[in-house]
């Protein structure tokens, strides 16, 4: 996940460019006093609570629409299961793997911070799509992708969220497989034409460092530390996808179609 925090990749503050981007590892253990380190903060109804909008607001039509909300993120979700490629692929690749996905238990809408669009909560084994920020279909479907990519690694590699170095690699891989294009690499910042072939991996490191930042109570410099030791591994790991998707591209029906190549249960 990212946050609208700064980032801090050369040593300097660099203004957000991006909106929210997927995801929060969400830690659930029970830590009194330490939601913040852990980006616990950032989704309220997991820890119990209903959402309360506030009557200005409300009036000033901001809020007040959550179960109108819910049901259409709820409903994008659906679309996404049954016709996006990705997150049939994704589907396809947990089940094969034993962690097969009911839409209804390991799926959930609900409101969250403004600064993520999704998260997944290990415990529980549940995606979350913020539904006051993932208000289309596109961005549920990046967003599920994300999510399950994190889904996928904590069933198949014994990920402990609580180590950083593993959430920085499966951050990692979540960026690489779902969100750096050229044009994404260059609105952050991280591509121009004189800086092509780096542009890719520079856009993963950025959206990695401001994940792990978002979620955890660490400084940039540790961030960073973790990002850059395991760089290399996680991002040539391709599993369950196979490639890197490109903006605009018959990328995700390649990927959808060599799914049953490598032995996942696709529809």
């Amino acid at each position: 996940m990212a946050s609208k925090a700064s980032d801090k990749t050369a040593g300097k503050p660099s203004e957000p460019r991006t909106p929210p981007i997927p995801n929060a590892v969400i830690d659930r253990s029970d830590r009194e006093g330490d939601e913040k380190q852990w980006g616990y903060d950032l989704y309220p109804e997991r820890r119990g609570e209903k959402y309360k909008p506030s009557w200005g607001r409300v009036l000033l039509g901001m809020e007040g629409t959550e179960n109108l909300d819910k049901i259409k993120c709820e409903r994008n979700v659906y679309a996404c299961v049954k016709k996006s490629p990705m997150v049939k692929l994704m589907m396809g690749a947990l089940k094969s793997s034993g962690c097969e996905i009911d839409i209804r238990r390991h799926i959930a809408c609900e409101v969250c911070d403004t600064s993520v669009s999704g998260g997944y909560d290990p415990v529980l084994n549940q995606v979350v799509v913020c539904q006051n920020i993932a208000r289309n279909e596109g961005i549920v479907q990046g967003v599920l992708t994300h999510e399950m990519i994190h889904m996928f690694d904590y069933c198949n590699n014994n990920l402990d969220f609580k180590n950083i170095d593993h959430l920085a690699c499966t951050e990692i891989r979540a960026a690489n497989l779902t969100h750096c294009s050229f044009l994404s690499a260059c609105t952050q910042g991280d591509a121009s034409p004189f800086k092509i072939k780096q542009a890719h991996q520079d856009c993963v490191k950025t959206k990695a460092l401001n994940s792990v930042l978002a979620v955890r109570k660490v400084s940039p410099e540790e961030a960073i530390a973790a990002v850059e030791r395991v760089f290399p591994k996680c991002y040539n790991d391709l599993e369950p996808i196979g490639r890197r998707i490109r903006r605009n591209s018959k990328d995700m029906y390649k990927a959808y179609m060599e799914g049953p190549m490598y032995g996942y249960d696709v529809d």
